[in-house]
C-alpha cells in the first residue's frame, strides 16, 4: 500500500511540473477501441489510463474477427512499448508530444477505510451505488484523479451515457473530438450546392467552349471537383463542376457535366436523372478520373439506385469507351441492425449479407425488372436488330455462366426456381457481396465498389476499406448522417463524413448532396416531417 501511495505522489509530482495550461484527460475505453492513436492525439495534456480500461482491452482482445478486438491489440502493443516495465507503469512517462501517460490504481476502491471518509466517494456511492460495474468504477478513477493532480480534469468518453453519470457527479465529461468534423463544417454541407451568377454572354460561352473561367472573390470558399449551378440574369441556368483550381489568384475554372441522356444495366431499362443534383451524382460516378465519391441523402433520394445503375453502366461494352472500365460491382454495407436483432443467420456468406443487402437487390429489380415497366418514363428507343441481337447474346452467356452452391444461395433464394433477371449477374460474378469483416488484406482491382451506410462506420472502419482499392477501381460511400444506429459515433464523427471533409479539394475525391426525395410523395413527407 505504501509503495502504491508513492507511486501515486509520483505521478502527481510529474503532473505539477507540466506546464499550467495543460489539462488531464482520463480516458475511457471506448475512446481507446475508436481510434488506438488517441494516445498522442492530447498535444502537451496529461493523459490518464484507468486500470480498469486495461482489464476491459484484455476481454476484448480476444475477438478475432472484429475491428475491436483489432483495436484492443494495437492498443496494448502500443502501451507496451510506451511503458516497458512496472516502473513506467507505476511512475508515468512523458509522450513525444509533450504530454505525459500514467495508468492510474484508485487508491480509494483499494482501501475502503479511506473511501468511507472522503467526499467525493461519498458523492459517487450515493448516486452510483454499484462499483462492481466497469463504468462507475472508471469514473470513481477519474473522480480520484481530480482530487489528487493538478485541475481541470476532463473524462473522455464516447458513451453519452458514462458522460452523463460523470456530471451527475461533478466531473466534467467530453466526447472524443480529435476526428470530429467542425461544426462549421458540418452545417456548410447542408448546402448542396452554389449558386454562382453568370451574364447571358458567359452562358453562352460556356455552352460552346465547355468551361469558364470565375475570376477574383467569385471562387472563394469553393474546392476542386465542388459542383455548382451558373444562372444569368434572365433566369437560364447550367450545372457545372469545378474543374480546377488557381490557389495562387484565387481563381478557378468551371467545366460542364459530362452525362449520358440515360444510363442502364446490361438488358435493364434506361435511368435518368430527376433533379439537379442527381445529374452531380452521375456525373461524379461516371467520371474516370474521379476514384471516391461520397454521397449524402435523406431515404429516398435515389443514392442506392443510381449508384448500381452507374456501376452496371460501366462495366458493359458500348456505352462510349472500346472497352468496360470495370470489371464488376462489388457491393458492402455494415452489419448493423435497427430495433431488436434476430440473432445468429444460417448458411454461406451471401446467405448471410442478403438480408442486409436486400436494398440493392429492390434495386436491381427495378434496374432489371422481371416484366416490362409500363411507365412511359421508361419506355426504350429503337434499337437496331444487329445491337438487339448482340445483347440477347450476352444474356445467353451470363445465364448459361456455371453456377457454385454459394451463388445458388444468392441468386436463387427464393425458392422458387424461378431465375430473376438481375440474378444472371451475381451467377456470373458481374456483381459480388463484400462482408467489411474479411475485407482486411484484400486488394481490390477493377472494381466498382459500393459502400452503402458508411455513416456507420467509424473514420478508421472507412479507412480500412478505402485503403483496399487498387488501380483502375472506384469506391462510392453513401448514406444519411442523420440516420446512425452505431452508438459509438454522431453526425460528426462517423466516417462517411470525415471521408466526405478530409478528401474534399482532392483531385481524386467529389461529393454530391442530395436533397429532394424520388421514391413517392410519401416517402418525401415522411422523410421531411417524421
Amino acid at each position: 500500500m505504501e509503495s502504491l501511495s508513492r507511486a501515486n505522489a509520483h505521478k502527481s509530482q510529474l503532473l505539477k511540473e507540466s506546464k499550467a495550461k495543460v489539462k488531464t484527460f482520463v480516458l475511457d475505453t471506448n475512446v481507446l477501441l475508436h481510434d488506438p492513436q488517441s494516445i498522442f492525439k492530447f498535444e502537451d495534456n496529461n493523459l490518464v489510463i484507468p486500470v480498469e480500461v486495461l482489464e476491459e482491452l484484455d476481454t476484448i482482445k480476444t475477438e478475432q474477427s472484429t475491428e475491436r478486438g483489432r483495436n484492443a491489440r494495437r492498443v496494448h502493443r502500443i502501451l507496451q512499448e510506451l511503458l516497458p516495465d512496472s516502473h513506467a507503469m507505476l511512475e508515468g512517462v512523458r509522450l513525444r508530444n509533450g504530454g505525459t501517460l500514467s495508468v492510474i490504481i484508485n487508491y480509494y476502491l483499494v482501501d475502503q477505510h479511506f473511501s468511507g471518509s472522503n467526499p467525493a466517494m461519498l458523492r459517487l456511492q450515493a448516486v452510483l451505488p454499484d462499483l462492481s460495474k466497469k463504468d462507475n468504477r472508471i469514473i470513481a478513477c477519474a473522480l480520484y484523479v481530480q482530487e489528487q493532480f493538478p485541475p481541470p480534469v476532463i473524462l473522455v468518453t464516447k458513451d453519452v451515457n458514462v458522460q452523463l453519470k460523470a456530471r451527475a457527479v461533478g466531473l466534467e465529461s467530453q466526447d472524443y473530438l480529435n476526428d470530429k468534423v467542425p461544426a462549421a463544417d458540418a452545417e456548410a454541407r447542408e448546402g448542396a450546392y452554389r449558386e454562382i451568377p453568370a451574364t447571358v454572354y458567359e452562358m453562352q460561352r460556356f455552352c460552346s467552349e465547355g468551361f469558364f473561367a470565375l475570376e477574383g472573390g467569385g471562387s472563394k470558399g469553393l474546392a476542386l471537383n465542388d459542383y455548382v449551378l451558373l444562372r444569368s440574369d434572365v433566369g437560364k441556368t447550367m450545372p457545372a463542376r469545378v474543374a480546377s483550381m488557381d490557389a495562387s489568384n484565387g481563381s478557378c475554372v468551371l467545366g460542364r457535366l459530362r452525362i449520358p441522356e440515360s444510363v442502364r444495366a446490361p438488358g435493364g431499362i434506361p435511368i435518368r436523372p430527376r433533379n439537379l443534383e442527381q445529374q452531380f451524382l452521375i456525373d461524379a460516378l461516371l467520371d474516370d478520373s474521379i476514384s471516391v465519391v461520397t454521397c449524402f441523402g435523406k431515404a429516398g433520394t435515389g443514392k442506392t439506385l443510381l449508384s448500381i445503375a452507374c456501376a452496371l453502366y460501366q462495366t458493359q461494352e458500348g456505352h462510349g469507351a472500346l472497352q468496360s472500365r470495370y470489371d464488376g460491382v462489388s457491393i458492402s454495407r455494415p452489419v448493423i441492425a435497427v430495433g431488436k436483432e434476430i440473432g445468429f443467420l444460417p448458411g454461406a456468406i451471401e446467405e448471410k449479407m442478403r438480408p442486409w443487402l436486400q436494398p440493392y437487390f429492390d434495386a436491381l429489380e427495378v434496374l432489371i425488372p422481371s416484366k416490362p415497366p409500363k411507365e412511359a418514363q421508361f419506355a426504350e428507343k429503337k434499337v437496331s436488330k444487329k445491337k438487339k441481337a448482340k445483347h440477347e447474346a450476352a444474356m445467353r452467356a451470363m445465364e448459361a455462366a456455371p453456377m457454385s452452391q454459394a451463388s445458388s444461395h444468392a441468386g436463387g433464394g427464393n425458392g422458387t426456381g424461378i431465375i430473376k433477371p438481375y440474378e444472371r449477374l451475381i451467377r456470373s460474378g458481374m456483381v459480388e457481396i463484400e462482408a467489411l469483416c474479411f475485407i482486411r488484406g484484400r486488394s481490390i482491382a477493377r472494381r466498382f465498389f459500393i459502400l452503402d451506410e458508411a455513416q456507420q462506420l467509424t473514420p478508421h472502419e472507412v479507412k480500412t476499406v478505402i485503403t483496399r482499392i487498387a488501380e483502375g477501381s472506384k469506391i462510392v460511400l453513401i448514406g444519411d448522417p442523420a440516420q446512425i444506429d452505431n452508438p459509438y459515433v454522431d453526425s460528426r464523427s462517423n466516417g462517411l463524413v470525415y471521408c466526405h471533409n478530409r478528401m474534399r479539394g482532392q483531385s481524386l475525391a467529389a461529393h454530391v448532396t442530395l436533397a429532394k426525395g424520388e421514391r413517392s410523395k410519401l416517402a418525401e413527407l415522411a422523410a421531411d416531417l417524421l
